[in-house]
């Protein structure tokens, strides 16, 4: 089953007096890997909070093709106090299921939660404090808990950018896997090579679109030198 198409229609977005987007209109096709590209605070990470519901925006964002899609999200990072006594396990429950956290995994979950942490290399610190990851094995906590359950649309916030190679490896495979499922990928992303190997299409936001289409000519585009 192929994944919601995305529609930006005319969204603009203000903090105070200052434009963070103005008038971004795109249309995301089903089952593909999007590229957000762009300069920093450029309105990237707004664009998908505003998708996500968790920002005031004019225009009209829709999620269509799909009844009620499951939406992972995984954040670029966590605003979690790290001092508190939480393992990779209660983290993975607190994010994932309404039952408490002081009370356990609910049984429901337990087995897809240690499987998802085999896959993305964190089982052996399943009961290790979240205070005590490395960035790139916080990021990728952060990935493998917005597959849980397997969305039908998937938006990450670059998710790779304090990872190491085999981190970053293995998401792009993951990515991969999960794109050939039919899973729609919304993924803003700094690293242009990166997009350019995994992305079908590519947008470059600077407040505004600045440019759109498919990954590769996008690239190519921006790694043209500028003319003397």
């Amino acid at each position: 089953m192929v994944g919601p198409s995305l529609h930006f229609s005319h969204v603009n977005l203000q903090l105070g007096a200052q434009d963070i987007l103005s008038d971004v209109s795109l249309t995301l096709a089903g089952g593909q890997v999007h590229a957000i590209v762009g300069p920093n605070g450029g309105g990237k990470t707004s664009l998908v909070r505003a998708l996500l519901g968790q920002m005031p925006f004019r225009g009209e964002i829709s999620i269509d093709g799909v009844q009620k899609p499951r939406i992972g999200y995984a954040p670029q990072s966590l605003d979690l106090d790290r001092t508190l006594p939480f393992t990779v396990l209660d983290v993975l429950a607190v994010m994932q299921q309404r039952r408490p956290a002081f009370l356990g995994r609910s049984p429901v979950n337990r087995q897809a939660q240690d499987d998802m942490l085999e896959r993305v290399g964190l089982a052996h610190q399943a009961k290790r404090l979240f205070g005590y990851l490395s960035g790139g094995e916080r990021q990728r906590l952060l990935f493998a808990q917005a597959l849980l359950p397997r969305p039908d649309l998937l938006i990450m916030d670059e998710p790779t950018s304090n990872m190491d190679l085999a981190g970053s490896q293995l998401v792009e495979s993951m990515v991969a896997e999960l794109a050939a499922q039919g899973v729609t990928i919304l993924w803003v992303n700094h690293d242009w090579e990166q997009v350019s190997r995994v992305a079908q299409t590519a947008s470059v936001i600077n407040r505004r679109v600045q440019a759109h289409g498919p990954a590769k000519d996008i690239m190519r585009m921006l790694m043209q030198p500028e003319p003397a």
